[in-house]
């Protein structure tokens, strides 16, 4: 059973920083696609690493945002930089065993976390 428990999350000003964890166990973690997600109903992907280590992001946090891993510690990282009240949200951690059509579209995904809120204040 895959699992996946997000932490990191907090209330920060505007042009402030965080660094969101996703602690993974349960499978072969180094050969699985990750992803970072926020949002509500309609989950918005934010950034994803393939299981090379290649990354992608979403526009609107480019050069802001740096997805990365730690294959030893199984954990999945986003650090978090200039941050804007626009990126206040629930920020889930996301898998999927084989790769997605879109890497930044939550239905490529199988396993889910529960979620931590990041709050930005301006």
């Amino acid at each position: 059973q895959v699992q996946l428990v997000e932490s990191g999350g907090g209330s920060v000003q505007a042009g402030g920083s965080l660094r969101l964890s996703c602690a993974a166990s349960g499978y072969g973690y180094s050969r699985y696609y990750m992803a970072w997600f926020r949002g509500g109903g309609v989950r918005e992907g934010v950034a994803a690493m393939d299981a090379d280590g290649r990354t992608s992001y979403a526009d609107s946090v480019k050069g802001r945002f740096t997805v990365s891993q730690d294959n030893a510690d199984n954990i999945l990282y986003l650090q978090m930089n200039s941050l804007k009240p626009e990126d206040t949200g629930m920020y889930y951690c996301a898998a999927a065993r084989w790769a997605p059509w879109n890497a930044l579209a939550p239905a490529g995904y199988n396993y889910w976390g529960q979620g931590t809120q990041v709050t930005v204040s301006s």
